[in-house]
C-alpha cells in the first residue's frame, strides 16, 4: 500500500510548499525548472523538507528518464545499469538521495559520468556537502540549502492530507515533526488507521516511533538531558551512555548533545583534567562532520570518557563567584600598576608603575583585594 505520504507529494511546482528563497518568483531551481536548464546539483538540508520532490519536479520539467537510488544501499553495478539503458534523446537525471553515504571511491566512479553529460546528477543530503563530497564532484555540481519548514508550512502540508486535525493537534503536530512533513504525515496516517480519529491523544498514541515521548519542547527532553548530566556528574558511565541512548533514538540532534559534553567538560571536570575540553571539542567536530548515525559513536566514546574523569569544578566556581563580584560592584578602579600605558601621559600619571611580571602583591581593585575565587579543592573520582 503507497504511503500517505507519497500519495499526496507535488508533482508540480506550484504544488510545492517551502523552500520560498529556492522556487519563489525568480528564484535559483523556480527559473531553473521553468527555462529546463540541463545541469548537475545537489540539494542539502534537513530530513523531510522536500529534496525528494524537486528533483522529481526538475526532472519532470525536462522530460528526462529519472532514476533513484539511496547511497546507503547502491553501488557502482547500479550506476551501470542506468548507463546502459537507452537515453532514446531524453536526458539521464540520477537522483542520488543521501550522497554522503558515497564513499570516495564510489565519488570518483561517478564523477566523469556527471562530468561528460551522460548522467546528470541530483544529490541529496542532510549533511555539509563540504565534507561529504570529494571536490572534483563537488566543483561540478551546484549547492542549494533547504531549510526546516516553518509552521504555517507545515499547518499547509497537514491540511493537504485531507484529514481535519483541531489547532492543538495540528500545534502539536507541526512541533513535534521540528519541520520534518514527512514525519508529521506518517503520524497523521498511523493515528487514523489505527484508531481511526486524529485527535491529540491519537496522535500521541500513535507516535511508536523513535519520537515517543520525546517532544522536544517537553517535559521528557529535560528530564532527559537532565539525567544524562547528573550520571556523567556522578560518574556513573553506564546511566550515561543509557540516557544517550534514549536521546539518540529520539532523534535528539546530536549537535545539542554534543554542546552539553563541551559545557559539561569544563564545569565539572576543569582543571582535574584539563584536556577533557580538547575531547569533548573534538566530540562535536566529529558531530558536524559525520552525522547520524555513527555519530553515535563518538557521543558514546565521549561520553564514558567525561564520565570517567576526576572532577573539580574549582574554575567554574570562581568563575560564577568572580561573575558575580563584577555585577554587583560594577566598573572597580583597576589597580594603576596594571593598566595600560600606550603614552607618555599616560606614564607620567603612573599607569604601569611598579609592575612585576612575577609578584605576590594582588592585582585585583583595592575593594576586592582579599578576595579568593579559585581555590583547589579535592578532586572527585
Amino acid at each position: 500500500m503507497e504511503p500517505l505520504a507519497s500519495k499526496i507529494r507535488p508533482e508540480l511546482l506550484e504544488d510545492f510548499v517551502g523552500q520560498e528563497h529556492l522556487v519563489g518568483l525568480g528564484k535559483p531551481l523556480r527559473t531553473a525548472i521553468l527555462g529546463r536548464h540541463l545541469f548537475s546539483f545537489i540539494l542539502w538540508g534537513p530530513p523531510g523538507v522536500g529534496k525528494t520532490t524537486l528533483a522529481r519536479i526538475y526532472a519532470h520539467s525536462l522530460d528526462a528518464q529519472f532514476y533513484e537510488l539511496s547511497a546507503v544501499s547502491a553501488g557502482k553495478a547500479d550506476i551501470r545499469k542506468i548507463l546502459d539503458v537507452q537515453s532514446n534523446g531524453q536526458p539521464k537525471i540520477l537522483f542520488l538521495d543521501e550522497i554522503h553515504r558515497f564513499n570516495k571511491a564510489q565519488q570518483d566512479f561517478l564523477l566523469p559520468f556527471a562530468e561528460r553529460g551522460e548522467l546528470t546528477l541530483v544529490g541529496a543530503t542532510t549533511e555539509n556537502p563540504s565534507f561529504e563530497v570529494i571536490p572534483a564532484l563537488l566543483s561540478r555540481c551546484r549547492v542549494f540549502v533547504l531549510n526546516e519548514l516553518n509552521k504555517d508550512e507545515m499547518f499547509r502540508i497537514i491540511d493537504r492530507t485531507g484529514y481535519t486535525l483541531a489547532q492543538g493537534a495540528k500545534e502539536w503536530l507541526a512541533d513535534m515533526a521540528n519541520g520534518d512533513a514527512r514525519q508529521a504525515i506518517t503520524v497523521i496516517e498511523n493515528a487514523a488507521q489505527l484508531y481511526k480519529k486524529t485527535t491529540l491523544p491519537a496522535l500521541k498514541d500513535a507516535l511508536q516511533s523513535k519520537y515517543l515521548r520525546y517532544d522536544k519542547k517537553g517535559e521528557e527532553h529535560y528530564n532527559t538531558i537532565s539525567a544524562f548530566i547528573k550520571s556523567m556528574r556522578a560518574s556513573q558511565p553506564d546511566a550515561a551512555l543509557y540516557y544517550l541512548a534514549r536521546m539518540v533514538l529520539a532523534g535528539e540532534d546530536p549537535k545539542f548533545i554534543a554542546r552539553r559534553m563541551v559545557i559539561f567538560a569544563s564545569e565539572d571536570i576543569g582543571m582535574a583534567v584539563p584536556t577533557a575540553l580538547v575531547v569533548a571539542n573534538e566530540v562535536f567536530r566529529a558531530v558536524e562532520t559525520i552525522g547520524y548515525p555513527e555519530c553515535g559513536i563518538n557521543l558514546g566514546h565521549g561520553v564514558v570518557y567525561l564520565a570517567t574523569c576526576k572532577k573539580n569544578r574549582s574554575a567554574y566556581n570562581g568563575y560564577i563567584a568572580a561573575l558575580e563580584d563584577a555585577k554587583n560592584y560594577g566598573n572597580l578602579p583597576i589597580p594603576l600598576s596594571v593598566r595600560n600605558a600606550p603614552t607618555k601621559l599616560m606614564k607620567e600619571l603612573g599607569y604601569g608603575k611598579g609592575y612585576e611580571k612575577y609578584t605576590d602583591m594582588t592585582y585585583l581593585p583595592d575593594d576586592l583585594k582579599n578576595k579568593k575565587y579559585y581555590r583547589f579543592p579535592e578532586e572527585r573520582a
